[in-house]
């Protein structure tokens, strides 16, 4: 069973840092792209950033400096470090996998490419 599941979240105040962490069970991260959305309350959920297999990136404006994406075949692991944390990031964070994919394939931030997601980790960021 193909299986992602996030962690790393919690309550920070801004300013502060988290890292997130996304573990695949029952598959290779290294044969997919990777993303990472988020869900805000009463918000739709957008695409924050993705790493392609070959390790090229991609993030929204939003995060963009902040928020850098990373993979660590070996563990089978994806990280998200969130650096410089505001209120507005507050959401449920998600990581999600598309692929499998050629390792030149671009990764891209639309919702529709992903086939598989994790249950998502709560951010709150509050003083």
């Amino acid at each position: 069973q193909l299986q992602l599941v996030e962690s790393g979240g919690g309550l920070v105040q801004p300013g502060g840092s988290l890292r997130l962490s996304c573990v695949a069970s029952g598959f290779n991260l290294d044969s997919y792209a990777i993303g990472w959305f988020r869900q805000a309350p009463g918000k739709e959920r957008e695409g924050v950033s993705c790493i392609s297999r070959g390790g090229g990136t991609n993030y929204a404006d939003s995060v963009k400096g902040r928020f850098p994406i990373s993979r660590d075949n070996a563990k089978n692991k994806v990280y998200l470090q969130m650096n410089s944390l505001r209120p507005e990031d507050t959401a449920v964070y998600y990581c999600a996998a598309d692929g499998p994919r050629a390792v030149q394939a671009k990764c891209g931030r639309g919702q529709t490419r992903y086939d598989y997601w994790g249950q998502g980790t709560q951010v709150t960021v509050s003083s």
